[in-house]
């Protein structure tokens, strides 16, 4: 009877731990629920104090002085994105349960003076406006600004890597494209909302696509989304024919979508679509979603559905060949190593357990705990293997090694419950 209760409460544990830990997030402190933090720099560059938004992915279990390295997206007008962007990313990838897209630190970048910062030349006027334009030019200080100096800082103070994306709306996206053509070197993917490449007369048009038309872009993707700022009765081909100044922004960007759809030999991972639904406004929403999705097509892998198939004839070696070829192409794409999210390889090991195939689910397990050493958490999981096995003394051995790397929730209870367990016996 004794051992009945305690199966019993073996499997209720294992099934609460498995729901409890799908989505790597700590718990909210203070009844408050926190995305981000508010960092600021001096720059020598801007000769002013200069303000950005960062989001860093929670890495519940880890020390805090061990961390993996993550992606960074830097995003233009960052107090309009910042909060939908970091969504979308949450979203997609490992923080729920899904593998599309890499984790991924967000910058919200802000402006002092927007104006100055996101055009790259200047000019008299904008649309007959002189006062707003007065301080117009200063994009190229501003490039300079984030390669020289909020780069470093943020590689310098956050887990990030090199491997970076550059997201920007309307005169942003003017400087992601600008970006894209004077220091491709600085960013992996560039996307561009709606860009306003009708700046300066279309004369860095002219140039953009002469420098993109003639440079081999090797490892570089470029998404660009188009809103719909026609006149309702116009059609794509009338805007094309058209010479007004009403279409002069829908115009730019499509002669420049035409003409970069042509530069797939030059290496560059090229996409544009147009949001016939949606205006300048509301365009970017949608367009950051696709963007994000059409950027990591290699990231996710494909096959794990095999591995928990009940009729599958794979073996461990055939599972772990699968997974370290794909997580090397994942690797040769950042530019450094990348292993595979603690939360899939878990996911995995639960699911050989439920199953009865405790040979592979152990494979897993101890997986984990060697690419992730510093996890409370992977310690936790070995802890509960031990436990549907009937091991109480292993898997005390592994739920205190948790405690001992990381504060959590739930391995303290199940110390608690097995110490009681083992008193009745």
């Amino acid at each position: 009877m004794i051992m009945r209760i305690l199966l019993i409460s073996v499997i209720a544990l294992t099934l609460w731990n498995c729901e409890a830990k799908k989505t790597p997030h700590a718990p909210p402190s203070d009844n408050q629920i926190v995305i981000g933090v508010i960092d600021s720099i001096y720059s020598d560059n801007l000769q002013e104090q200069q303000k950005f938004w960062v989001h860093v992915p929670n890495n519940l279990g880890q020390s805090k002085t061990t961390y993996t390295k993550y992606p960074v997206l830097y995003l233009l007008d960052g107090e309009a994105h910042f909060y939908s962007l970091t969504g979308m990313v949450n979203q997609l990838s490992a923080v729920n349960g899904n593998d599309l897209l890499p984790e991924m630190i967000v910058v919200g970048i802000t402006n002092n003076d927007r104006m100055r910062d996101l055009s790259p030349t200047h000019v008299a006027e904008v649309f007959g406006d002189s006062i707003s334009s007065k301080t117009s030019g200063g994009g190229k200080n501003f490039l300079t600004f984030i390669e020289k100096e909020l780069i470093p800082h943020i590689e310098e103070k956050y887990p990030a890597s090199s491997y970076r994306t550059f997201v920007g709306h309307s005169l942003g996206g003017l400087i992601v494209i600008d970006a894209l053509v004077d220091r491709p070197e600085i960013f992996s993917n560039y996307v561009a909302i709606d860009p306003s490449l009708w700046w300066d007369n279309q004369e860095l048009l002219e140039k953009y696509q002469d420098v993109i038309s003639n440079t081999t872009y090797s490892n570089k993707a470029l998404y660009v989304g188009v809103a719909n700022t026609m006149e309702e009765e116009m059609s794509i081909e009338d805007v094309v024919k058209d010479t007004t100044e009403t279409t002069v922004h829908i115009r730019s960007i499509l002669k420049f979508v035409n003409a970069a759809d042509s530069l797939q030999a030059n290496g560059l991972h090229f996409k544009w679509k147009y949001y016939e639904n949606d205006t300048h406004g509301s365009v970017p929403l949608i367009a950051e979603y696709d963007a994000i999705r059409f950027l990591f097509p290699w990231y996710s892998f494909k096959g794990a559905d095999q591995f928990l198939k009940p009729n599958s004839n794979l073996s461990i070696e055939e599972m772990i060949s699968m997974i370290d070829v794909h997580y090397k192409l994942v690797s040769s794409h950042f530019g450094y190593e990348s292993l595979p999210a603690e939360s899939f390889i878990n996911s995995l090991g639960y699911g050989f357990m439920r199953n009865n195939h405790l040979d592979k689910a152990n494979t897993f397990f101890k997986m984990n705990i060697q690419n992730y050493p510093n996890s409370s958490n992977v310690y936790d999981s070995m802890g509960d293997f031990y436990l549907a096995q009937h091991d109480s003394i292993k898997a005390l051995e592994f739920f205190n090694k948790a405690l001992e790397v990381g504060e959590n929730d739930y391995s303290q209870v199940k110390i608690d419950r097995l110490n009681e367990n083992l008193k009745i016996k």
